[in-house]
Parts: structure tokens; C-alpha cells; sequence
């Protein structure tokens, strides 16, 4: 492939992929295997789950690696969190519960598949063309002890992909001096990511941090007066994708385009099943 056909790709299969992860983040069973364990319910559990793997680290950790978050909400829960539940546990718990909430998704017959199988092996292999310099979080995750459950599995090497692509776009963010909270507001300007009420709710910002930004961003030309993306930021949103596909190309060089490929048509047909059977709740978000 060359680099506009592997960029294109790596963005194709993120996008039918993505759902397939996230769908850990709003599973009931997994919010309630981390309460029973003595987390508290809400965002405590969205941190504590998915910086685990890192072991128990503080909230600047959390902040950098997860980068759009308030720095203020992520440390009302971390590293409180380690007190109330080991991150050993939490990585466990939330490999068990992931496979269970995906198996209730797709369904026993699709989740037993020949083609889930299939869409495993695939994203194995893909996976293995990741590398951890500078992807700490994938690092992190890439160091687990694979689960041998064959739903989980594919899970967990999906996670693999997703958070390697996430780490390079950090950097892409990073590279074009955009900020955390000004990811996040010009994202909901697209219409392509969250709603701004959903937006503010799940990551920890006020209303009146929200507007400052809007103002830095109008000054800047980013924004226009109505809240959408200027010319201008349309074109600094297009460098950060780019930057993003770009990073994520490893994997899809290593199995090439036709395996490529058919992750993107089985992961579409499987992401479509768990996404009509509520994988993740539809009015969070924008016109995607």
C-alpha cells in the first residue's frame, strides 16, 4: 500500500472497529463488576478500568495519557481509586466483563461465529505490527497476559489497535498545539463526536471553561460566531486526522490490504449487530 492507500485503511478499519471497544464503557455488567469490587459508580469507573493496565499511577498520568479530560475531575478519582480496588483486579474484572458484555451484544450464534473467529485471527496479526515507543497506553495493554476466552480475545487485540491509534493521535494533538479542551470543542464542532452537553458531562469541564475556550478558539479563527469550525479550522482538524492515520499505518502494512480489508467488512457487519442492540447509548452523540 502506499501511504494515501494505507492512511485511508487505518482510518476505515478504526471507524468499524471503534464501537467494538468502546462498548465497554457504557456495559452495565462492567460498571457493576467494578462497584461490587469498591469503586465508585460514574467516572471513577471509566478511569480506574482503563488505566489499569498502567498500574497504580496518579492523576497526571491519567491526565496526559488520556489528554481531553479536566485535569480537576480526573483527580477526584485517581489515585483514590487504587485505595478501593488493586489495578491487578480491575484489569481482571474488565477482561471478564468485556467478553461478557460483547457476547450479549452480538449474540451466542454471531459471538461463536466462523467469522468472529476469523475477524480474531485478523486483528491478532494486525495488532503484532504495533510498537510501543511513545504508545503508552497501548504498552500498557500490549503487557497483558491475552485472555484465552475467544470473545475476549478479540476484544482485547481491538483494544490493542484502538489505543495505539489513540497514543498517536496525542501526539498529533501535541505537535499541533492543540490542547486537550480545544481537541474536544473543536471535535464537537464537526458534529462527528459528542453532543457539547455529553461532551462537558463526561470529561470533567464547566460551562464556564467550555466558553473561554469557544473565545480562545474565535479569536484564533478556529470558530466561527455561530460555533462552527472557520476554514481555518477545518484545515487544523484535517492535519490532526491526517497526522492520526498516518501513525496508525503499522498494523495494516503488516497484514496488507486485502486482510485490511476484510477487518473492515467483518468488524462493519459485527459493530452494525452490537450497535442495534445498544452497545453505546445513541444521544451522546452528534450526526455520527
Amino acid at each position: 500500500m502506499d501511504r494515501a492507500d494505507a492512511e485511508a485503511v487505518a482510518l476505515r478499519c478504526h471507524q468499524t472497529l471503534e464501537p467494538l471497544h468502546s462498548m465497554v464503557y457504557f456495559a452495565p455488567e462492567v460498571e457493576q463488576a467494578f462497584v461490587d469490587a469498591g469503586l465508585k459508580q460514574g467516572r471513577m469507573c471509566y478511569f480506574a478500568g482503563r488505566a489499569a493496565p498502567l498500574g497504580p499511577v496518579g492523576a497526571g498520568v491519567v491526565t496526559a495519557t488520556f489528554y481531553n479530560f479536566s485535569p480537576e475531575l480526573v483527580a477526584r478519582h485517581v489515585p483514590r481509586a487504587w485505595g478501593l480496588a488493586e489495578p491487578d483486579e480491575v484489569v481482571k474484572l474488565r477482561f471478564a466483563k468485556a467478553g461478557e458484555a460483547l457476547r450479549r451484544l452480538l449474540g451466542d450464534e454471531a459471538a461463536d461465529s466462523a467469522e468472529l473467529a476469523e475477524l480474531a485471527g485478523l486483528v491478532r496479526e494486525a495488532a503484532e505490527g504495533c510498537t510501543p515507543q511513545g504508545r503508552p497506553l497501548y504498552a500498557a495493554h500490549a503487557d497483558l497476559d491475552r485472555p484465552t476466552d475467544p470473545v475476549t480475545a478479540v476484544w482485547h487485540d481491538i483494544t490493542l489497535l484502538r489505543e495505539f491509534r489513540g497514543d498517536g493521535h496525542i501526539a498529533a494533538l501535541v505537535a499541533e498545539e492543540m490542547s486537550g479542551l480545544h481537541a474536544l470543542v473543536t471535535h464537537t464542532a464537526t458534529g462527528e463526536g459528542f453532543t457539547e452537553q455529553a461532551a462537558k458531562a463526561t470529561r470533567g469541564w464547566s460551562d464556564e471553561e467550555w466558553a473561554a475556550a469557544e473565545t480562545e478558539l474565535r479569536e484564533q479563527g478556529v470558530l466561527d460566531t455561530a460555533g462552527g469550525l472557520t476554514e481555518r479550522g477545518r484545515a487544523w482538524r484535517a492535519r490532526i486526522e491526517e497526522h492520526t492515520n498516518a501513525a496508525a499505518t503499522g498494523p495494516y502494512q503488516r497484514i496488507g490490504p486485502e486482510k485490511a480489508a476484510r477487518i473492515a467488512e467483518l468488524g462493519r457487519d459485527f459493530a452494525r449487530t452490537a450497535l442495534k442492540a445498544g452497545a453505546i447509548p445513541r444521544e451522546l452523540f452528534g450526526r455520527s
